[in-house]
């Protein structure tokens, strides 16, 4: 099991820091919910990469404050929160014990979040993948069936973004996920909006995983405009086939940004 080590400035990078000495103590840089979701993040990100295996016991209330410089509440309120996630369960005389995967909360944005911040196992990702091809074909078919004129604005609206800002820029990236939210908005099936938000977070952080060592290998507003396209024209066939395309070129692109 990996130690904890002091939380600095790159672990309060997704709050939007900038990286700066890890031996500045945190509480000069930041309070409450900002040290909190940094102590979650270096605690989730470890537990996700396999750093703590399942069965793992973490350190104590009190010896974890110490090891990553923060109080005692930080580090309570950082284990809640992993436990909300089902990564780890606090139980009696054992401590704070690392749970089986299957008991994760796998499409937790913040989960969601951990796994790409590393190298995520490719075994993750093709799950990942195969949730998406099964969702979004038949949500796109449903949104051409179901569509409203605001919601065709929404796409529209989106994919201009994407193309004027390019999937390389954050709000390029913003406006992609806003795509695929509308389009489950558009089902109007409650159910399918409430993956509005995971999926959204796997559509980010996949694009932006692609990212690190290269360029995107290729533009991937042509299939995000057929896929508008057939919705526009009310083709639900035609809908569902082209976010087929496009869930499968992305999966490919990933897999070539992990070789």
């Amino acid at each position: 099991m990996r130690q904890p080590t002091t939380v600095g400035d790159d672990d309060l990078a997704p709050d939007g820091a900038e990286a700066g000495d890890p031996a500045v103590i945190p509480e000069a840089r930041g309070t409450g919910r900002r040290l909190r979701g940094a102590v979650a993040y270096h605690l989730g990100t470890a537990i996700v990469s396999g750093d703590h295996a399942p069965g793992d016991v973490l350190m104590s209330e009190a010896d974890g404050s110490v090891a990553l410089n923060v109080s005692r509440g930080v580090y309570r309120e950082a284990i809640r929160t992993l436990v909300a996630k089902g990564l780890v369960a606090s139980r009696p005389r054992t401590g704070t014990v690392v749970q089986p995967r299957h008991r994760w909360n796998l499409l937790d944005p913040d989960v969601l979040t951990w796994t790409f911040s590393g190298q995520p196992d490719m075994a993750v990702v093709r799950s990942l993948f195969e949730l998406r091809v099964m969702v979004e074909p038949w949500a796109a078919s449903m949104a051409a069936e179901r569509r409203t004129r605001a919601d065709i604005k929404a796409m529209r609206t989106a994919l201009a973004a994407m193309a004027r800002h390019g999937l390389d820029h954050v709000a390029g990236q913003a406006a992609d996920c806003a795509f695929h939210d509308a389009i489950l908005r558009a089902t109007g099936n409650d159910y399918l909006a409430v993956l509005t938000t995971s999926i959204g977070t796997a559509v980010t952080m996949t694009t932006q995983f692609k990212q690190r060592s290269r360029a995107l290998p290729r533009d991937p507003i042509p299939e995000h405009r057929r896929v508008l396209d057939a919705i526009v024209a009310g083709d639900g066939v035609a809908a569902a086939a082209a976010m087929h395309v496009l869930v499968d070129k992305a999966l490919e692109d990933t897999r070539q940004a992990m070789e």
